[in-house]
């Protein structure tokens, strides 16, 4: 198979028109071209507003060799594809199913491994099902009733189930796992394009159909899905777990227990420092959400007159400070909402979210500034997750219980708003304006000051005042890292510390590529159910 790379075309190009230009720029006739596919398309916009695409194109053709040989003015290597396989089983027998606590993408990926492996896993998951969690969230928005145990932290799909269904990672992969996570995205239902556009997104909406139709065919392959089951205890004996407690209630034997739970599941963490399971306090950022004119990010991005083919721009955007804190953009959501992210009575939280579509009228990102460990390390190994309280309980103070919302200007100023500009908020739950320098300690304030008006010389138009600021964006990662060693087991022989949650992950891709690790760790050790 060979290998273009750079292939420059227009934005209306389709399979014909690649079809014939790689055979005049490779000098073949077309009918020496068998099978064509795109790897990789990202849009190159640098010289507006002349815009095009640039493509990785893999193709079979009839005398590969003497197209390697011969000179074109085209980027040429032949590449082997390996697919991604299954590893055999090992020798050791269990006595009970493997058991995943956690059933969002590291869970997921993990239990449809192991259910394809023929070990039939039981999975359990503290929130509902994706259609009951839905509507759980539904009823949070509209009333302000919290479900603390099926809300967007918890339940089916985890919390990536509401959010933008970003599929990037930077997670270097040489053994095919991030193709095989969006194959199997893409046949559970997802689109296509998610396999080669430079920053796929499956879309909020569709994220729960692909979700049920993965349960259901774990499923199928005798595995379990076990909802409203909270683990709130572990049992061990000499130094191997041996069992897991749910709802306080009931005991479930188990050998190979692996921990999916999530970035948010504190109570989990609390149980495990009890457990004395190792763990450490990790590096973790946190801010606001702003939100500006989708229109206007558009603009920067494409050029004035963009064409309407190209949907909704996203951004990034990164700034080292003087103070030596980074500030930078994260889970940017083009034509996205806001969202009451909050999963504790008392507590305030937000997140992004778009649907598939990416069709409401503002761009919304988090604007986060990097906290480590001297932070709030004094507060020992939880301690960042204290911190994340300490602010989440100030934001619903300052909002009284509705999404606290202040305009960048007035937050520069350190005055609440008493109204909006022209930019109205897209949010999901109530808001309310308020002052969110109340929520903050001086030194995310001023650093989201600074890194704001530093932006403004990457993307016109920014700082400008009216740009909206909501908050808290306080659960952007684990404060807490479960150390595992080579064999991904915890510090409890058995115990298997997985995804985002455990401190080994950064969203949804890289997520469910660590619980396919962890299951083919378990398949190599032992023996099919």
């Amino acid at each position: 198979m060979l290998r273009i790379q750079q292939l420059k075309v227009p934005l209306t190009y389709d399979e014909a028109y690649l079809k014939k230009e790689l055979s005049r720029k490779l000098k073949i006739p077309s009918s020496e071209i068998k099978e064509l596919k795109v790897r990789k398309q990202s849009l190159d916009a640098r010289k507006k507003p002349e815009l095009y695409y640039v493509l990785t194109v893999d193709l079979t053709v009839t005398k590969e060799q003497t197209l390697i040989k011969k000179k074109t003015n085209l980027m040429v290597s032949q590449v082997t594809e390996t697919p991604y396989q299954i590893p055999e089983s090992g020798s050791i027998p269990l006595s009970s199913r493997p058991v995943i606590v956690g059933f969002g993408p590291a869970g997921l990926f993990c239990a449809l491994l192991l259910a394809r492996a023929g070990y039939r896993p039981l999975v359990l998951e503290r929130g509902e099902d994706v259609d009951h969690r839905t509507a759980a969230v539904e009823k949070f928005w509209s009333t302000g009733i919290l479900n603390t145990e099926s809300n967007i932290q918890f339940g089916e799909g985890g919390a990536g189930t509401f959010s933008d269904g970003k599929l990037n990672t930077l997670v270097k992969d040489n053994c095919g796992r991030n193709h095989y996570v969006l194959k199997n995205f893409v046949e559970a239902g997802a689109d296509p394009d998610i396999l080669y556009v430079n920053k796929p997104h499956i879309g909020t909406d569709v994220l729960r159909d692909v979700i049920r139709h993965l349960r259901e065919e774990i499923f199928t392959l005798g595995g379990e899905v076990r909802f409203g089951a909270k683990v709130t205890d572990l049992k061990q004996k000499n130094g191997k777990i041996c069992s897991v407690t749910i709802n306080e209630i009931e005991e479930i034997p188990c050998e190979a227990l692996v921990l999916a739970i999530g970035h948010s599941a504190r109570d989990t963490f609390a149980m495990l420092n009890r457990h004395q399971i190792l763990m450490q306090p990790k590096s973790f950022a946190v801010g606001l959400r702003i939100e500006h004119p989708q229109e206007m990010i558009n603009q920067d991005q494409y050029g004035a007159d963009y064409p309407d083919l190209l949907g909704a721009a996203n951004y990034k955007v990164t700034r080292k400070l003087p103070n030596g804190r980074g500030v930078y953009s994260f889970c940017m959501c083009p034509g996205g909402y806001v969202v009451n992210a909050s999963s504790e009575e008392g507590h305030l939280a937000v997140n992004g979210m778009s649907y598939r579509a990416r069709d409401s009228k503002n761009a919304n990102s988090a604007m986060i500034v990097t906290v480590t460990p001297e932070d709030f390390g004094h507060k020992g190994i939880l301690g960042g997750i204290e911190f994340q309280r300490d602010l989440e309980k100030l934001a619903f103070q300052a909002g009284e219980g509705h999404v606290p919302v202040q305009l960048f200007g007035d937050f520069c100023e350190n005055k609440a708003s008493s109204g909006l500009g022209d930019v109205t908020p897209c949010i999901k739950g109530s808001y309310q304006l308020t002052n969110l320098r109340s929520v903050l300690p001086e030194f995310l304030s001023d650093s989201l000051i600074e890194g704001v008006k530093g932006f403004e010389r990457q993307i016109k138009g920014y700082s400008r005042p009216d740009a909206v600021f909501s908050g808290v964006e306080s659960r952007t990662s684990s404060p807490v890292r479960i150390l595992r060693g080579e064999q991904f087991t915890a510090s409890l022989d058995g115990l298997y510390p997985c995804g985002e949650g455990a401190g080994y992950a950064g969203g949804i891709t890289s997520a469910a590529m660590d619980g396919l690790k962890v299951a083919e760790s378990i398949i190599k050790k032992y023996r099919k159910f």
